[in-house]
């Protein structure tokens, strides 16, 4: 029997940082609570493996405020993983003791193997 595991890659990495920033310290947002995104119909049933990385903004409460596709190995995974990741939670960022604004790249792993 076929059996499809989603394995969600939770390592964020920073985006596009203001130089100001470089200057001051500043500690990244952390993930407090990771929603795992529906696998695909279509795409479970034919053994569909893929990835989506997701640049995505983080307010100063921790929540995900917007979500752009950065690239995708296809297409029908995108809104799956937009949907996932909008429910996620982070710790956000700091500068100098405050929270901050930030953007991380989020990669969603699809992964189908057999079980």
């Amino acid at each position: 029997m076929n059996r499809k595991y989603l394995i969600i890659c939770a390592s964020i990495l920073l985006a596009g940082l203001p130089r100001a920033f470089a200057e001051s310290a500043k500690e990244p947002a952390e993930i407090v609570r990771a929603v795992a995104p529906e696998y695909p119909d279509e795409l479970h049933r034919s053994g569909i493996s893929g990835v989506v990385t997701i640049k995505c903004t983080i307010d100063i409460q921790g929540n995900v405020t917007s979500t752009e596709v950065v690239k995708s190995s296809d297409k029908a995974f995108d809104s799956f993983a937009i949907s996932a990741v909008t429910k996620w939670r982070f710790k956000p960022a700091q500068l100098d003791g405050k929270s901050i604004e930030s953007k991380v790249v989020i990669p969603i792993k699809f992964v189908a193997s057999e079980g």
